[in-house]
């Protein structure tokens, strides 16, 4: 049996997850049913892990600003123990860009990476038990790379990756041991 070692959630985290269900029926965008399916799960939840598939289908919700980051050359590199926020915007017109996942600090059990790259090369390593989806990429040169893990990540954290890449390149992959 498998066991859950993603953060504990708080009673605050659980409100605020119901919070989100009750507003994403009352805006028509999850049928009675499935919100009560989903609030039970959130209700019962214990920790971030199991909040991600309670919340992962529904639209953003404006949870502060987001950060954006801007180069037009050079080397945007995020690494270490940073706090990701929940809505990432980048823009790099012929540079690098490095974000490191795996040993950041995820408060938010969805997060939103919105990247622009024009020209260059973009890398983001995952935590082991993180979720990525990177469908709603556009790529026009060369579709991004992403080496799964051998086993599935589950109960991390969801990240999804959206934007535009011209000539640039993606790669995505899961921390290493």
């Amino acid at each position: 049996m498998t066991q859950d070692m993603s953060p504990r959630i708080s009673d605050d985290d659980r409100d605020t997850a119901i919070e989100r269900l009750q507003e994403a029926y009352a805006e028509g965008l999850v049928t009675r049913d499935e919100m009560d399916e989903r609030l039970q799960a959130a209700l019962t939840a214990r920790t971030q892990g199991d909040l991600v598939p309670v919340l992962a289908s529904l639209p953003d919700k404006a949870t502060g600003a987001a950060v954006a980051i801007e180069a037009r050359g050079g080397r945007i590199r995020r690494g270490g123990g940073w706090r990701v926020p929940r809505v990432f915007r980048i823009e790099s017109e012929f540079g690098q860009v490095e974000l490191d996942l795996s040993r950041a600090v995820i408060d938010h059990p969805v997060i939103d990476i919105e990247l622009r790259l024009r020209y260059g090369r973009a890398r983001i390593v995952l935590p082991r038990d993180a979720t990525v989806d990177y469908e709603g990429l556009g790529a026009e040169w060369k579709q991004p790379v992403y080496k799964a893990p051998r086993r599935g990540g589950t109960g991390g954290p969801h990240i999804r990756i959206t934007g535009a890449m011209e000539y640039g390149r993606l790669k995505i992959r899961h921390r290493r041991r």
